[in-house]
């Protein structure tokens, strides 16, 4: 329940099923999340997106083996404590898993509240985000909540959905707001809009002469915190420098490689990937934990942001390898 709560924000169900097995079978309760090296429990989400999901789950898991013997805690309290969990996720999960009378307001039961009690303004906004909380515990039946909650769920996802919404379907049509005010497609309001900020960053793809290519573990916060990635530099300039300070090597015989587009919350980002073959490095690559060579069979094993996993995919054909010798 828990697992599967965190992995459906943000992320639509038929994204989710296969990561979700994937994860269960490799790291089936809470104490072998919680022992798992931080690279595994990355490796297992990598391709899912906000990663940040992924490391407060390993997070919570090692705090509910320190704090509560290995068990995730029935307690609101206590569950909104743990890193990853905010007051909707606590009540999803006490909800569904114990049938315990708390609301949740992720966004599809946002959406619903919103059009079926006619509440204008911009959601995220607390006074409105208030007012929902309210609307929500009024709603609470007094038995089957784990049905009640999922029906939810599931009502926003299929039905009011944010785009050309079931109406005409809807159980809830005559007493619907929105429906009855010709609103639907007004509500929930939008949020204020500006236009992204875009961004681009230079990518370096090297491979030495047995095929493997070499890359960086990412700082431990920003972007794509502490997931291995190919070293980046903002400026053509700053690409130089790293490459002629790890590598032996001509940085102008790198070959340009086809912009990649990737849009995060905040900003536009645009990869530029630049591409040399049989590079060699010099001794300060193999002194630093953070930077290694990995060969193409190993990258299934670590942690990768999804564009950098693509290109690296297309790079990096089989019989391209050369082995060790």
């Amino acid at each position: 329940m828990w697992l599967s709560e965190i992995m459906l924000q943000q992320t639509q169900v038929r994204v989710v099923v296969p990561y979700f097995e994937r994860f269960v079978a490799a790291l089936p309760d809470v104490a072998s999340l919680a022992a798992a090296p931080p690279d595994d429990v990355l490796a297992l989400w990598s391709g899912l997106g906000y990663y940040a999901r992924a490391r407060n789950l390993h997070a919570a898991a090692r705090a509910c083996v320190e704090r509560h013997g290995g068990e995730l805690p029935r307690d609101f309290d206590a569950l909104v404590a743990l890193p990853g969990i905010g007051r909707s996720t606590a009540g999803a999960i006490l909800a569904q898993a114990w049938g315990d009378r708390f609301p949740i307001l992720d966004g599809n039961v946002k959406r619903v509240l919103c059009r079926y009690h006619g509440v204008a303004g911009w959601p995220g906004q607390p006074k409105v985000e208030k007012a929902l909380w309210e609307i929500a515990r009024s709603h609470l039946p007094a038995q089957r909540l784990a049905d009640y909650t999922q029906a939810q769920m599931d009502f926003g996802a299929t039905l009011c959905t944010r785009h050309d919404p079931a109406c005409v379907l809807c159980p809830l049509q005559s007493g619907c707001a929105a429906l009855a005010t010709g609103r639907v497609t007004e509500l929930p309001t939008p949020k204020p809009g500006k236009p992204l900020p875009e961004r681009s960053a230079h990518v370096l793809l090297l491979r030495d002469a047995h095929g493997r290519v070499l890359l960086q573990r990412r700082p431990p916060s920003g972007v794509w915190a502490t997931l291995w990635s190919l070293p980046e530099a903002a400026t053509h300039e700053a690409a130089r420098e790293w490459f002629e300070a790890h590598l032996a090597g001509d940085y102008d015989h790198g070959e340009p490689l086809d912009a990649i587009a990737h849009g995060f919350t905040h900003y536009r980002l645009t990869l530029l990937p630049l591409r040399w073959r049989e590079v060699a490095p010099r001794d300060a690559v193999g002194d630093n934990q953070d930077i290694r060579w990995v060969a193409r069979g190993d990258l299934a094993a670590l942690g990768i942001p999804a564009p950098i996993r693509t290109l690296l995919e297309a790079q990096l054909r089989p019989d391209d390898e050369e082995p060790p010798t």
